[in-house]
């Protein structure tokens, strides 16, 4: 991902902040339990929790007929450094809005930046602070957490909480992770957000939405570095995806050429985003528009044979993201 800056942050997500130790304050009524297959969290679910909506999904992602194509085959609006936003104050941002909202506007999947953090000494660390819980001290930034930073467990509680509510979604996250399997699990567990999560087993035919739907297991977790212990965290480019490069500094330069990964694999990811250096919400603008987005799509579709899993932007209430993703899954 691009190494860009990010100012002070003030992230006020859906969890209420309790004593440092504490994580998301606990609601009675509507608390999920694990799921049963999962061994229990070292850490409480402490995320505050909804009931859990049950009612029968009529569609998957918005569209009854996306339920009955396999997850590699439908194509996701993915926003790049989704912790980094405008709303709360990220300077330079990468979006204009905030987790909560880029759920609620649509966005099912994410890039999200994990590093250990000593809020005591205001600094990352370049390992597992001894002495503190999992929940206090992974954190979610775009390089020097002085800069902008928010508790990973409050970032997933408000996952959680959206899937609690909306039976018929499916959603995607890629971890950019400096931080052990271990701890990036204690707090996926923490979040509740394990409840959800499904394990793919190596090279196996990828479910259909509506199986994930009806499993349950509507969460899929992918790690940049490591990953595979426990095995709900795939690891990303080593065993799942491909993608395109990443670094752009003019639209010119968009290619849809192998980044990493291999095209063996079974996800496709199409990196869209300029840094010139940092993001922009004006370079957006430039690019997220059908004419150059769409066309690029189209142009990976085309090279690849296949159309992308996810479509990874900046700003991407700016452009068509949207429509550029309906008409990739056939929906006119």
């Amino acid at each position: 991902m691009t190494p860009a800056r990010s100012a002070t942050i003030a992230l006020a997500l859906s969890c209420v902040a309790l004593a440092p130790q504490a994580g998301c304050s606990s609601e009675s009524s509507g608390t999920t339990s694990p799921a049963p297959a999962a061994p229990p969290s070292t850490l409480p679910q402490t995320c505050a929790r909804i009931a859990r909506n049950t009612a029968p999904a009529a569609t998957c992602n918005g569209a009854a007929e996306l339920c009955t194509r396999t997850y590699d085959r439908v194509t996701v609006p993915m926003t790049h450094n989704a912790m980094s936003n405008a709303d709360d104050g990220w300077t330079p941002p990468n979006q204009t809005h905030n987790i909560e909202r880029q759920l609620a506007d649509g966005i099912r999947g994410m890039m999200l930046d994990l590093h250990y953090y000593d809020a005591d000494a205001n600094e990352n660390t370049a390992g597992h602070i001894d002495g503190k819980s999992a929940a206090d001290q992974v954190y979610l930034c775009h390089g020097p957490c002085a800069l902008g930073h928010t508790r990973l467990l409050d970032g997933l509680c408000t996952i959680t909480k959206f899937l609690d509510a909306s039976p018929g979604e499916i959603f995607s996250v890629i971890f950019e992770n400096d931080v052990d399997d271990a701890d990036t699990d204690a707090v996926v567990r923490a979040s509740g957000l394990v409840d959800y999560a499904y394990t793919h087993p190596k090279g196996t035919p990828w479910p259909t939405l509506r199986e994930l739907v009806d499993s349950g297991k509507r969460v899929v977790l992918f790690e940049e570095k490591e990953g595979g212990t426990p095995a709900y965290l795939h690891r990303a480019y080593a065993d799942e995806m491909w993608d395109t490069p990443y670094s752009f500094m003019k639209r010119e330069e968009f290619t849809c050429a192998l980044g990493r990964g291999t095209k063996t694999n079974a996800l496709f990811l199409v990196n869209h985003w300029l840094g010139r250096p940092f993001a922009d919400v004006a370079l957006a603008r430039e690019v997220n528009v059908t004419t150059v987005l769409g066309d690029r799509v189209a142009q990976c579709t085309t090279d690849a044979g296949r159309a992308p899993t996810f479509v990874s932007v900046d700003f991407y209430d700016v452009g068509d993201l949207f429509g550029v993703v309906r008409k990739a899954n056939g929906l006119f």
